[in-house]
């Protein structure tokens, strides 16, 4: 079992920031690649970023390329999600998952966190 606990949600203007943090415990060993996944209201849930346990290989989606960046801590088994320039069509709730596999599919992505708000005015 591997448990995810995100942090770092909030509430920020259109243009600000924001630092999420997904935390991982348990048994980690299997993990591949963490990734970033956020669900608006209304819309299914859709990918953000992803990256490589070992070796840090990152890919975006369009929607946020340029101005998220996805980092990592081995060392805290710590996955963190930098947001700028945010926009009022990034308002999700955002959670962390993890796979044994380098893909964008979430049927693939075994453990989940329970998510975290971020919400982004106008």
């Amino acid at each position: 079992q591997v448990q995810l606990v995100e942090s770092g949600g909030g509430l920020v203007q259109a243009g600000g920031s924001l630092r999420l943090s997904c935390a991982a415990s348990g048994r980690t060993l299997s993990t591949y690649t963490m990734g970033w996944f956020r669900q608006a209201p209304g819309k299914e849930r859709e990918f953000v970023a992803r990256i490589m346990w070992t070796g840090g290989l990152t890919n975006y989606a369009d929607s946020v390329k340029g101005r998220f960046t996805i980092s990592k801590d081995n060392a805290k088994n710590t996955v963190y999600l930098q947001m700028n320039s945010l926009k009022p069509e990034d308002t999700a709730v955002y959670s962390c998952a993890t796979s044994s596999l380098w893909t964008v599919v979430q049927s693939w992505y075994n453990y989940w966190g329970q998510g975290t708000q971020v919400t982004v005015s106008s």
